[in-house]
């Protein structure tokens, strides 16, 4: 692996991490829940812009170092199953079973749903 396509992804997940960050922080202070929708919504985000550049990147000619840093680094970062999984297990720590299901559910139906929608959204723009 060159230096060069670790710089990439690096530089990707370096962005990534401070939208997740900023983004899942903020909605959660708007939102004041105990739920976290923060997290949520970044995952969502995340999959629908992986939907939508997934059908972008067999259109257009891009290198294996912009892919890496859009795809490994930018939405590897921004995307927070490791978060998600924690926040599930802390809510069951908590007693909040139902909280805990209703998370997981949520993450993967938006999450799914999302990449879905990227994709429709790019077939109705460029194709």
């Amino acid at each position: 692996m060159s230096m060069g396509l670790l710089f990439s992804i690096g530089i990707g997940g370096f962005i990534g991490a401070i939208l997740r960050f900023t983004l899942s922080g903020g909605i959660q202070k708007i939102i004041g829940s105990t739920f976290p929708f923060g997290t949520l919504f970044v995952n969502v985000l995340g999959s629908f812009i992986i939907g939508f550049l997934f059908l972008y990147f067999q259109q257009v000619n891009l290198s294996v170092y912009q892919k890496s840093l859009l795809i490994t680094g930018l939405l590897g970062a921004l995307t927070t199953f490791s978060t998600f999984s924690l926040d599930t297990v802390l809510l069951m720590g908590q007693g909040f079973y139902m909280k805990a299901l209703i998370n997981v559910m949520m993450n993967v139906i938006f999450s799914v749903g999302a990449t879905f929608l990227g994709m429709i959204l790019f077939k109705r723009l460029y194709l």
